[in-house]
């Protein structure tokens, strides 16, 4: 060590006799006598889960590697700042349409992604940026999406409702429909035989759609590996869950369905409680249900400011007190995983891949007219559709 020390001091001595600047090499020094004494791993203590039908919930203790701590860290920093300059692009009429943002939810789609693997499957609602991110599409292309341009997941076609990947099914704009779709999704993976299960998220807003009860009626019935997630983020379309629900209790809304309540801020107890619920399914016991209890930050849309039907304290209270990303860097650098500095380093190559990926989708070219009604089919069968072909060549007026 002290030699290591001696070292150091010689670099910064020889550095600072030119123009009195730190060498790149001094830096280099520091950075790797200081990866050396970081903390491998720790452990935590995690909030216990609310259990229903169940006779043991998730551990009430997380390891978390120094590793998994900066990869947690630097998505869900992606998601917040990709969400800020799509609130950004809106204000500014470069995304139109319906546009609803996650800020404030990132722990929830970090810590499932963190407990299933790539091959298993995750269908959600119309808050859907996040997960499109965690299920591997690049920030370049979600943002492209938003604006309409050919670079887009979705070949600028679909829009902020309507992303998809391998294993990821959307983004869906009607309230709940997802739902039997995700259940439609477990059934396959079981008459396939495949070890796999299907993640199905809705909001409490959804949560009182008929459609979601035959889905655990049907889902327990066939023994179906799904994670039901209900998202409770305190508000619907501006009306808190104790004005919309006459029980506010989601996790046990399944009934005969075995159910978990997860503090949604905490990333590694909503890992903690997917991974529970993903043995539950893959051992064959059938579904379960998860409420995640998180907080979005902005409005329900943008059209909505997200103030009049609750506080602006309240929502600064949530941001100082439960934030999930302070929360895990809190944890990073109070058990010595990493330093302030190399958090601040992910930072700023955060904020430069969201400004790349924003210059991208404002200058990439909107998809061609005559290109309209293409991927309408998977394979182009030669019909028409209510009298209308649908490789007609169309012309813009304007």
């Amino acid at each position: 060590m002290q030699k290591m020390l001696t070292i150091i001091s010689n670099v910064f001595r020889g550095s600072a006799s030119k123009n009195g600047a730190v060498s790149e090499a001094a830096r280099a020094v520091v950075s790797a006598r200081g990866y050396a004494d970081f903390t491998s791993e720790a452990s935590f203590d995690i909030k216990k889960c609310d259990i229903h039908r169940l006779e043991e919930g998730p551990p009430l203790q997380a390891v978390l590697t120094r590793e998994e701590g900066l990869k947690y860290y630097r998505t869900m920093q992606v998601l917040r700042r990709m969400e800020l300059k799509a609130d950004q692009l809106y204000k500014q009429k470069i995304i139109r349409g319906f546009c609803h943002l996650y800020d404030g939810q990132e722990a929830c789609a970090v810590g499932i992604e963190a407990a299933i693997t790539p091959s298993d499957h995750l269908i959600t609602a119309y808050r859907a940026h996040g997960y499109t991110y965690t299920r591997g599409v690049p920030v370049r292309e979600i943002m492209a999406e938003l604006t309409g341009r050919r670079g887009g997941c979705a070949k600028g076609k679909g829009g902020s409702m309507h992303m998809y990947a391998k294993h990821f099914y959307g983004g869906n704009g009607i309230v709940g429909a997802q739902v039997p779709l995700g259940a439609g999704v477990a059934l396959a993976r079981k008459y396939l035989d495949k070890n796999e299960v299907c993640v199905t998220l809705y909001g409490d807003g959804a949560a009182n759609q008929g459609q979601i009860f035959e889905a655990y009626n049907m889902a327990s019935l066939w023994k179906l590996p799904c994670i039901f997630i209900c998202e409770n983020n305190k508000y619907g379309m501006g009306t808190s869950v104790e004005r919309a629900s006459a029980s506010t209790d989601y996790y046990k809304r399944g009934d005969f369905i075995p159910g978990l309540r997860v503090d949604g801020m905490d990333i590694l107890c909503v890992r903690e409680a997917t991974k529970f619920a993903a043995d539950h399914c893959r051992s064959g016991k059938g579904p379960i249900l998860m409420e995640l209890q998180t907080y979005r930050y902005h409005g329900h849309s943008m059209s909505d400011p997200g103030v009049s039907y609750r506080t602006r304290e309240e929502i600064q209270e949530v941001r100082s007190k439960s934030d999930p990303i302070s929360l895990l860097k809190d944890r990073i650098l109070s058990n010595n995983m990493a330093s302030v500095e190399e958090l601040k380093e992910i930072d700023v190559e955060v904020r430069k891949e969201i400004e790349d990926a924003a210059q991208f989708a404002t200058t990439d070219p909107e998809p061609a007219l005559d290109d309209l009604c293409n991927h309408i089919y998977s394979n182009n069968p030669p019909i028409e559709v209510r009298g209308t072909s649908p490789w007609v060549k169309y012309k813009s007026a304007s």
